[in-house]
């Protein structure tokens, strides 16, 4: 069974009206009616003028009902040009928060579009959030610690980054169609969107998973839509179109400007354009030539719409151009569409009305790239009308405009529902200062708030349907930051050492606020912490009270007479785990500090080491028995006090040498260290030796010497 629909395109030039017929999935064109308008009364696809552009939608729809009947309902589009991009980018911290799900994902990018709403908010004086439905919105790009990323998903990190490019519709935009139709007696059978419509008829379902650009190009604004992923990704539009390369050929040639839209015109089928100036003068000018004069405003046309079409497809040229609308025919205007893209001229067509399958028309319908969008509206009208869709959230209800399958986060949009609403808040958190450097302990994460559909637990990502209550119940704040000392002391900072045999679990020296404390003391906001880690070996026994050790293993030394003697050999050595090592080296957890202690030297050994004679000493042979014969040659101070020669003397003591007996030992010396004497009996002479050889008492004698007395009894005479 056959249904007849009726379209209107309402352009910013024309309005064109459209009547097709449908059967059984096949479309025929069977009239077309194109008006322009008097005034102007659509400005970039919104209707300035309802009553303008309500008269002249009666018109039309009268000269289509004296040869079709009857027309009540109609269908219609939103202006491309109408719809509003925007991208914006969030940022929040991630940092000891558990890996992003899907849902987390999902939140950010609400936040995102969000962003994107307030955006185009401020560029509006009061404006409010429902003014603007969102129609689509795709991600330019994940960042995680500033590196892009595929995806945030099971990530973890400090800082994600999401940037999104958003298109909304206003709408007054909406509100002035419907307006203008009740106006002209019409009542609104199904609405969409002008790109969309063009999208249905040209690129079916199962190619829209390739990244193609439809470019829909009118008088004053060239719309575009981009697909990806078997979805329209990204809308939007450049205010440079057809009217540029008329106005280039009336400038150029003085022309009228509908005398200059004819010749336009004449470029698609004549080699010799008839041209008359405003002098009202006629010429022929050969198409090369006129092809000249507009190749700077082509060229201008191209890059504007190939710089659009990047910036919507992150910066890349998309697999294919589709290009529609009367602008489309502009000469070379593909080849200069190639150059902007870097795209061969096989990738980049004009489609007309013949591209569109399962359709035919009454032959005096020419097959223009113009009729795609009126065509389009109409089936678009029949096979995916879009209506309004009325819920609640949160009791409040809400309107929606169903542009897409539509999701809980469009009815958050809608209802404006903050994306900060779906995490409790976070925590509060600490600020203090360590050891100069600030430190900030962040306070918990809010938990996620809970969404409900119809009773049921759901997520942004949840399709909805009229009728449908959403409840949004919230989640709960984060904690407050609680710190000791011990969170943000480091582990290694605390060691345990062992010196000798004695084991020490040696913790920093703290205070907070300039007040001893430990590293269980609780932290408050804005408390100033400084601690000293032991480091070294000095570090270690200083901290453990044991600084009376350090003097052990100052190198060793003396001052005679006012002047330092080192005497390294009689230094202790200090060992790391069995190595030796100085005060300055760093320490480890689990070393073993140990030391090698020397003896002290005594008084005799620094003397010998100086090569002073503490004691003067000589062996001889006196009267068949050895003597020793010695004296003091030097008296020794250290510190001031005499000490004898096998006394120690302590590391950094004063030490002196005094000068005692230094006399030759003479003969008569002998005599202090032996017992021998004179009988006292003996009468007579007595010879003195000296190794044989008659000596005196005051003879010098030196070590080893063979000294004698012999006696001669004196004989009494008779």
């Amino acid at each position: 069974m056959s249904s007849k629909l009726f379209a209107l395109d309402i352009g910013t030039r024309s309005v064109v009206g459209i009547i097709l017929v449908e059967d059984n999935d096949h479309f025929h064109v069977q009239d077309i009616l194109v008006k322009e308008h008097k005034e102007r009364a659509m400005v970039d696809g919104q209707i300035h003028n309802v009553m303008y552009v309500a008269d002249l939608i009666n018109e039309i729809k009268h000269e289509l009902e004296e040869q079709h009947g009857p027309l009540t309902k109609v269908s219609v589009a939103a202006a491309g040009r109408s719809l509003k991009t925007e991208q914006a980018s969030v940022t929040i911290s991630i940092r000891n928060r558990p890996i992003f799900t899907e849902e987390d994902i999902s939140r950010l990018e609400l936040q995102a579009v969000q962003q994107a709403q307030q955006q185009l908010l401020q560029q509006k004086e009061d404006a409010k959030t429902s003014h603007y439905y969102c129609v689509g919105y795709s991600v330019l790009y994940y960042r995680l610690d500033g590196e892009e990323i595929g995806s945030l998903l099971d990530q973890q990190g400090d800082e994600a980054q999401i940037e999104v490019i958003a298109t909304f519709l206003p709408r007054v935009v909406v509100e002035s169609l419907i307006a203008a139709l009740k106006r002209a007696n019409l009542e609104m059978e199904a609405l969409t969107l002008e790109p969309i419509a063009a999208i249905n008829v040209l690129i079916p379902p199962t190619m829209r998973r390739l990244n193609v650009a439809l470019v829909d190009i009118g008088a004053g604004t060239s719309d575009i839509a981009i697909t990806d992923k078997s979805t329209v990704v990204a809308y939007g539009m450049v205010p440079t179109a057809g009217d540029e390369i008329t106005e280039a050929l009336s400038d150029h040639y003085l022309l009228d400007f509908p005398v200059a839209e004819t010749a336009k015109r004449q470029l698609q089928t004549e080699d010799e354009i008839l041209i008359q100036d405003i002098l009202g003068f006629d010429q022929y000018f050969a198409k090369v030539e006129v092809l000249k004069a507009i190749e700077p405003a082509v060229k201008q046309l191209a890059q504007a719409i190939g710089e659009e079409i990047l910036r919507l497809n992150n910066r890349t040229a998309p697999k294919a151009v589709m290009l529609v609308g009367g602008g489309s025919l502009t000469p070379d205007l593909t080849t200069e569409l190639g150059l902007v893209l870097d795209l061969p001229t096989n990738r980049i067509a004009v489609r007309g009305v013949d591209a569109i399958q399962n359709l035919t028309k009454e032959e005096h319908i020419k097959p223009s790239p113009e009729l795609v969008t009126p065509i389009g509206i109409a089936i678009a009208a029949k096979k995916m009308p879009i209506q309004y869709m009325s819920l609640t959230v949160n009791e409040q209800v809400v309107r929606l405009f169903e542009l897409k399958e539509m999701t809980v986060g469009d009815a958050f949009l809608a209802a404006n529902i903050r994306a900060k609403q779906l995490y409790g808040k976070p925590g509060h958190g600490l600020s203090v200062s360590v050891n100069g450097q600030d430190i900030f302990i962040p306070g918990g994460h809010g938990q996620p708030a809970q969404i409900l559909v119809n009773g049921q637990q759901a997520s942004t990502k949840t399709t909805i349907k009229t009728g449908d209550a959403i409840h949004l119940i919230e989640g709960q704040d984060g904690q407050t930051a609680k710190a000791t000392v011990r969170d943000i002391v480091d582990d290694a900072a605390i060691k345990t050492v062992t010196i000798h045999t004695t084991e020490y679990v040696i913790e920093p020296k703290i205070t907070v606020n300039g007040a001893l404390a430990s590293l269980d003391t609780l932290l408050n906001d804005r408390d100033v912490i400084a601690f000293e880690i032991a480091e070294t070996v000095e570090d270690v026994f200083n901290f453990t009270n044991n600084q009376d050790l350090l003097k052990r293993f100052e190198s060793y030394y003396i001052h005679v007479d006012g002047k330092p003697l080192y005497l390294p050999e009689y230094s202790s050595q200090l060992l790391i785990n069995g190595k030796p090592c100085k005060l300055s080296y760093a320490v480890q957890n689990e070393d073993i500090i140990q030391f090698q202690q020397q003896a002290l030297p005594t008084v005799q050994h620094i003397a010998d080491q100086m090569n002073i004679l503490l004691e003067d000493k000589i062996i001889i042979h006196f009267q068949n028995e050895v003597l020793e014969l010695n004296k003091n040659a030097h008296e020794v101070f250290v510190n001031q006090a005499v000490v004898p020669p096998l006394s120690t003397v302590p590391n950094g003591a004063t030490i002196s040498f005094k000068e005692k007996d230094q006399s030759r030992w003479i003969y008569q010396d002998v005599f202090r260290f032996s017992s021998w004497q004179l009988p006292t009996t003996f009468k007579g002479n007595f010879t003195i030796l000296r190794n044989g050889q008659p000596a005196s008492f005051d003879t010098e004698i030196f070590g080893g010497d063979k000294l004698e007395i012999l006696l001669e009894e004196a004989h009494l005479s008779l």
